[in-house]
């Protein structure tokens, strides 16, 4: 059996779908056998695109749109999700927002805005999921290399709702396990996205700080996501997986 039909016969939600890693993931996951539906905010046809893909690759494909900062909508995605695919497996949280700048800067309505999109909404999808989701179902959140190692100012506030997220994932790990359902966080490095291009003006200073000298890849971090939610990490639950091309050596 190839790694084709790892997650066969799975479905799975994807936050933030439209793009970057969570595009990647999607298709990923896909690619290894699962239905996938996937959320966007704005970007329509960029998930439409995806979807469209992961049809390609004959699987089912559902693009759903959720604000992320509404916490009905973050809430509701879920049974909506499962709904159109009759069943949920695999929940990955990817969907976020990044701010940086100097403290002093910050505003509430910023603290409200990031908190709102990077822990809320991921705690109220955990909710959801942990209704619906399946014996032995994976929650799996995208965390940020910031919360193993802040090289420098400006990420106070956005290292401060990642972080949070390890906590909750510990927590899911001891309350859903007797259900055989995981929860393990996965911390991204610089990565080549629209949002961070690995040829933008801060790419070489954000090189220099991992081991390996470059940017990783959307494919690399979603290689982790699909090996977390198949059956070769069923005994893999509560743990934190940086790919961070050695960021935080």
């Amino acid at each position: 059996m190839t790694s084709q039909q790892n997650l066969e016969g799975k479905t799975a939600l994807v936050t933030g779908g439209s793009r970057g890693i969570g595009a990647a993931t999607a298709l990923r996951l896909a690619r290894e056998g699962a239905d996938v539906a996937l959320t966007y905010v704005n970007g329509k046809e960029a998930a439409e695109d995806v979807a469209r893909e992961i049809r390609r690759l004959g699987r089912r494909a559902v693009t759903l749109r959720a604000d992320a900062a509404d916490p009905q909508e973050a809430s509701d995605v879920v049974g909506r999700a499962a709904g159109e695919l009759d069943a949920l497996d695999v929940l990955v949280n990817n969907a976020g927002v990044g701010l940086l700048g100097p403290v002093e800067s910050l505003t509430l309505a910023d603290a409200d805005r990031v908190l709102a999109v990077n822990v809320r909404a991921v705690f109220l999808a955990c909710r959801a999921a942990a209704v619906r989701m399946r014996e032995g179902g994976r929650i799996i959140t995208i965390g940020t290399c910031m919360t193993q190692r802040v090289p420098g100012p400006g990420g106070t506030l956005y290292a401060t709702g990642k972080s949070a997220l390890i906590g909750l994932t510990k927590a899911l790990a001891r309350e859903l396990g007797p259900r055989g359902i995981t929860a393990n966080i996965v911390h991204p490095g610089p990565i080549d996205t629209d949002m961070n291009p690995a040829d933008g003006p801060y790419a070489p200073g954000q090189a220099a700080l991992t081991a390996l000298g470059r940017f990783g890849t959307p494919d690399e971090v979603a290689s982790m996501v699909a090996y977390l939610a198949g059956g070769d990490a069923a005994y893999v639950t509560g743990a934190e997986f940086a790919v961070d091309g050695g960021h935080a050596a």
